[in-house]
């Protein structure tokens, strides 16, 4: 038998790559909000993945911008790096037949010493695959990898594999989690991000992704059902009026306030206050 594994892997890859996405599937469990626009990840989102012979844990970082224009980029940037950098294994995310300035960026951030595992993402968007021969033959020349996997989070293509060469690349070691465990996150900071999720879902065209939730009382009323009662902070005066559903371009933020969020959070849920 085998000696066991455990150790963190620190998600890395520009902004769209599908990391939350990936993350996801690798755990089985949605345990990182996914959106359309960039930098939905705002705080490092660790989820745990347990089997007989290894233990997984992945920290899903902020993507890296190029243009760190704001103080939020820049510290979300930081974040992103270190989360790569301070890992037993970086997993860096790049979406297949793309690679650019952007992932040359955050590669370069990731030290030279450090393990990294390549997932080539998206493969299920390329019509010919005979066009992955080449790309994968110069992304292995940018690195010295311990792996290259073409894998998609959407479909769950060779995402075993993906594990396999994860599992071979992470030191021997116990177990550091409860076998049951799949986050250290609790219950509020999910509520906090699946309504996040929501809004981006539901008023993108309107809302900036730059709004955040905070859950302000969480109550359990038995079984599944949870009261929660948040309050979503935005950029501007002018964009209050939007998240009420009092005005929307899209003409859905009466239905975000009434029925959007109940139907995402549980029938508890009364809408935006």
């Amino acid at each position: 038998m085998s000696a066991h594994r455990c150790g963190t892997i620190g998600i890395a890859g520009r902004p769209n790559t599908g990391k939350s996405s990936l993350l996801n599937r690798l755990v089985g469990e949605k345990v990182s909000i996914v959106s359309a626009k960039p930098q939905t990840t705002r705080h490092l989102v660790t989820g745990i993945l347990t089997g007989p012979e290894c233990q997984y844990v992945f920290v899903d970082a902020p993507g890296r911008q190029s243009q760190a224009r704001s103080g939020l980029h820049r510290r979300l940037n930081r974040r992103a790096t270190a989360a790569a950098r301070d890992a037993d294994v970086a997993l860096f995310v790049v979406e297949a037949l793309r690679f650019g300035p952007e992932d040359r960026a955050v590669l370069d951030e990731i030290p030279t010493a450090q393990r990294i595992v390549a997932a080539v993402n998206k493969v299920d968007l390329v019509k010919h695959a005979s066009a992955l021969i080449p790309f994968l033959d110069r992304l292995a020349k940018t690195r010295d990898f311990a792996a290259i996997v073409p894998v998609s989070a959407k479909t769950g293509k060779n995402i075993a594999t993906l594990l396999q060469a994860l599992r071979e690349a992470l030191p021997e070691a116990p177990a550091a989690y409860p076998a049951d465990q799949l986050t250290d996150r609790d219950e509020r900071f999910f509520a906090a991000e699946l309504l996040r999720e929501k809004i981006f879902e539901e008023m993108g065209q309107e809302l900036p992704y730059r709004c955040e939730v905070l859950i302000d009382s969480f109550k359990e009323e038995g079984g599944r059902l949870r009261r929660i009662e948040a309050t979503i902070l935005v950029e501007r005066e002018s964009q209050k009026p939007i998240a009420h559903g009092e005005r929307c371009a899209q003409g859905n933020g009466e239905a975000l306030r009434r029925q959007g969020l109940s139907r995402h959070l549980g029938e508890g849920a009364q809408g935006v206050d």
